[in-house]
């Protein structure tokens, strides 16, 4: 009985030492309560409710312990359980969660992982008007958030609401000949419908422009789409405005942002001087970007992109 309870704080000092060793902060054990392993190696004692620490904060719902004693945090979804119910590594899945072994992990090769899975994957919408993909994400916002704590299913699909711009378009700076493409994500149900426009213009893009074009497709996530604009070989009329539309029958949103074109022909800043695209590629290397983006300090988010001219 000794034996078995050093070997197991020697494994545990084994594990930390591990971590430490090669930098990997302690807190990302934490969630594996090495603590269980010292009680694995004793023999359950005297159930005595009395001295139970009470759990607080368990997105997951409560789970008995591993002496069937008492309350413990379950593990939430994704987190790594133990398959085998005697098994006390890792612990136990907690409300309407099983544990399972991925069929990704296995076709990929990959060391099968047991992990928390919710048991009923129909999405839902809640009472404060969120789409939810489980029971088990509902009930994690309504254990994080105490605002949340009338946080109940008001229907069973996804929410019918107005589009939401999660992702917007960036304001872009490039040179003169290169290629732009401008990204913006919406989620919704229904689907929206996503449509560009720059500003000054009535009619919506790329309307009969041949270096311009549009593209969508549904994603990232679930009920979302995201919304291309491309605009090949950028010339300075192109410079301005674009605006991403999105709509549904429930309503309409938009965000904008800002291209700036650098006139190489022009441009000399601190020395550089630029005749192509390919001249701030290289010249990028010795100089920050943020030289460059001095000479058009307009935007606070901007993104740089450097398209080298296909060989």
């Amino acid at each position: 009985f000794f034996g078995q309870k050093m070997v197991g704080r020697m494994f545990i000092v084994g594990v930390i030492a591990l971590a430490v060793a090669h930098s990997i902060p302690v807190e990302r054990f934490q969630h594996l309560e090495w603590q269980r392993l010292l009680e694995e190696a004793e023999e359950c004692p005297k159930c005595q409710v009395e001295l139970c620490r009470p759990p607080v904060g368990c997105p997951a719902g409560l789970v008995r312990d591993h002496c069937g004693c008492c309350w413990e945090c379950g593990n939430a979804e994704g987190q790594l359980c133990d398959l085998d119910a005697s098994s006390n590594f890792y612990g136990r899945c907690g409300e309407d969660l099983e544990c399972e072994i991925q069929d990704e992990d296995l076709s990929a090769g990959e060391v099968p992982v047991p992990q928390c899975v919710c048991t009923n994957q129909e999405v839902i919408c809640g009472t404060d008007g969120k789409t939810y993909e489980n029971i088990c994400k509902l009930r994690e916002a309504k254990i994080q958030q105490t605002k949340r704590e009338n946080l109940t299913i008001s229907h069973k699909g996804p929410c019918k609401t107005a589009p939401l711009i999660s992702t917007p378009p960036r304001d872009i700076i490039n040179v003169e000949g290169s290629d732009v493409i401008f990204g913006c994500e919406v989620s919704s149900y229904p689907m929206a419908f996503v449509e560009w426009r720059k500003e000054g213009q009535s009619i919506f893009l790329p309307a009969d422009d041949s270096h311009m074009a549009v593209q969508a497709r549904g994603g990232p996530q679930r009920f979302e789409i995201t919304g291309w604009l491309q605009i090949q070989k950028i010339r300075k009329e192109d410079e301005g405005i674009y605006t991403c539309f999105a709509k549904n029958k429930y309503g309409e949103v938009s965000a904008s942002a800002n291209l700036q074109i650098i006139d190489m022909g022009k441009f000399v800043k601190n020395g550089i001087e630029l005749t192509s695209p390919q001249d701030l590629l290289k010249n990028s290397a010795k100089h920050n970007c943020k030289e460059l983006q001095n000479v058009y300090p307009k935007s606070k988010k901007v993104m740089f992109l450097m398209v080298p001219e296909p060989h």
